[in-house]
């Protein structure tokens, strides 16, 4: 059944973590900090995390500058490949490298990654039942927020590859009935200082 009323979606890489991704550094803790003061007076309904301790740290501290919202952990908002595109899918100028940043991915995740992705589609996606608009939280990996992003472009399933998230950084897409999704944050990270920004984007990004 079509939705009746208006998603907001907020997404959210984890701040930054430690070499070993066992938690956040105290550049990613104070990242996670100040998100979560920025979207002090969004009406969020919830908070959905993965259950990676970086992912999870990162809902928390972001949950401990809002009042009474409920954190959720989920398998769904996890890190993991949602879709590993065939050569013929891919430009030709770019398959080949690709394919070598897909090669290390295991059977596993070439299996259980889109059964994820297909079910991050079904519950974070599309407009809600009912007659009030709908603002969720989603504390993710990169490659969910990518993924996500390249569904609301009515982009093909590959393009998810090649968008980078940077850490806390914030992106908001609009689920409205009867009308096409619209990406309308990307990446910020205004509520950022200059130091804390573009960490996790590849340093030849960094702007």
């Amino acid at each position: 059944m079509t939705g009746t009323a208006t998603r907001y979606l907020y997404l959210v890489r984890h701040g930054e973590a430690s070499p070993d991704e066992s938690g956040l550094t105290a550049g990613g803790r104070r990242q996670a900090t100040l998100l979560g003061r920025r979207l002090r007076d969004i009406p969020l309904a919830a908070v959905h995390h993965g259950p990676l301790p970086r992912a999870e740290q990162t809902a928390r501290l972001i949950g401990d500058q809002l009042e009474n919202v409920p954190l959720h952990v989920s398998d769904v908002a996890g890190d993991y490949v949602p879709h590993v595109p065939a050569r013929d899918e891919l430009p030709q100028e770019s398959a080949d490298f690709f394919l070598r940043f897909l090669a290390d991915a295991t059977d596993e995740e070439r299996e259980h990654g889109p059964a994820l992705a297909r079910r991050a589609l079904d519950l974070f996606t599309g407009p809600v039942e009912g007659e009030e608009e709908r603002h969720e939280l989603v504390v993710t990996h990169n490659f969910l927020v990518a993924w996500l992003v390249r569904d609301a472009m009515y982009a093909p399933k590959w393009r998810w590859l090649g968008l980078n998230h940077g850490n806390a950084a914030l992106t908001v897409i609009r689920y409205a009935p009867g009308r096409p999704a619209s990406v309308l944050v990307s990446n910020d990270m205004r509520h950022l200082p200059a130091e804390l920004r573009w960490t996790g984007f590849p340093p030849e990004l960094h702007i």
